[in-house]
Order: C-alpha cells, then structure tokens, then sequence
C-alpha cells in the first residue's frame, strides 16, 4: 500500500489523531511505501519503503537558473515558525525548533528567513549555499526534497528523522545534521564547516543521479 499522508499509515496530518486512529489490521499485515519517516512512531512502520515526498518533475524544470549563478544568500528559510492556530501557547509545533530559528536569527544578515513565500522561491533556492529544513508537525517536508533537487545543502534538524533511500543517497555527504537542541548556535555551527567541505557536498548534489533520486 502506498500510503504518502502525513503519518503514513494513520491516515491523518494531525498527530494526537493519527495515533488515537492507529494503523488498521490489513495494513499491519501489508508492506507499506511512505513519505519520509519517524523512528517509533506507532503510525510508521519499521521495514517499510521510505520514499520522498512527490515534487513534480515539470514544475521543478520550469524555475530552473543557470548552473552558475552565484550562491549568494548563504542560509534561507520560507516557512511557518510559529502555529498559533494549533498551538497558541507555542512550544509543541516543531518541539520548538522553529521559533528557536526565528529568535536567534532575525535581524542576523547571514539569515534569509521569512513567513513570506515569494513567486522566486524555487529560484531562492538555487542561490543559497543552505536551506534550513526543520521538522514542523512532523520530522519531514517537501523542502529537503527542493534543497537537493536544486543544489542547495540541506540542513536536516529533525531528530528522529527516517530519511528515504537511505541506503542509496549518501545524506550525510551530502547535507548538515544539526540537533534541534542546538538550533540557538546556528550560525556557529554553518560558519565553521570549511569551504572545501561545502564544496564537495554541493558537488554531490550536482550530481544528476541525486536529483534523479528525488524526483
């Protein structure tokens, strides 16, 4: 069974329920291929076929730049920090990370984060040396998919993360871990990594096999 929503095979995007549901008997008994994963989350299944989020090929295509313009914005984020619909009192949507994110790295220059989703996002992409790729209500997106579609290295803070094709795609190689308890240093921790290092991960990403991969 191919089950590509939010936890897998629950069936719903929201947590709480998605576990109250929990996974029906056919599908216990059955191989399932998912959307990312969660280590020991009762609605994802250890031993099935972790795949990426769809991104459509064509659309990916048309906001193509050329290969080389130059990378420009060195950290970049378009997304959600805080989900005061769902969670007003906030410190539960993204175990914090997020809010973290926009606390510590606002007003800082080498950050280019926002709540806005701008027409040039895809393009944004492809001019950043780092995409941030925080959990939100879940350890994945559609965002680590992009980053890699377009050459931008993914900064993965999602701690229990399961990450698809794991055993083909060299994640570490290609992108940064950071612990979601580390989020308030950054800055410290993406100035460090030397400029042969990043070289070499984007190298990798410009690999066509990578893109391959996600698509």
């Amino acid at each position: 069974f191919v089950v590509p929503h939010d936890f897998g095979a629950c069936f719903h995007y929201q947590e709480e329920k998605a576990i109250e549901r929990g996974i029906l008997p056919l599908l216990q008994r059955a191989t399932l291929v998912q959307t990312f994963g969660q280590r020991n989350h009762v609605c994802l299944k250890d031993g099935s076929i972790t795949i990426p989020p769809y991104a459509p090929p064509q659309k990916m295509q048309t906001h193509l730049i050329p290969e080389k313009t130059p990378r420009s914005i060195f950290v970049y984020f378009r997304g959600l920090f805080y989900d005061v619909g769902n969670d007003p009192e906030g410190g539960y949507y993204a175990r914090g990370a997020r809010a973290a994110v926009w606390e510590n790295f606002k007003d800082n220059p080498l950050f280019d984060i926002s709540t806005e989703h701008p027409a040039t996002y895809y393009e944004d992409m492809q001019r950043a040396v780092f995409c941030l790729c925080p959990l939100g209500w879940a350890p994945w997106s559609p965002r680590l998919v992009e980053a890699v579609i377009f050459g931008c290295i993914p900064v993965i803070i999602a701690d229990d993360i399961v990450l698809p094709f794991a055993d083909a795609i060299p994640w570490e190689d290609i992108g940064v871990y950071v612990d979601e308890e580390d989020v308030p240093n950054l800055d410290t921790i993406l100035t460090s990594i030397p400029p042969e290092v990043i070289l070499r991960k984007q190298r990798l990403l410009a690999n066509p096999s990578m893109k391959q991969a996600m698509l």
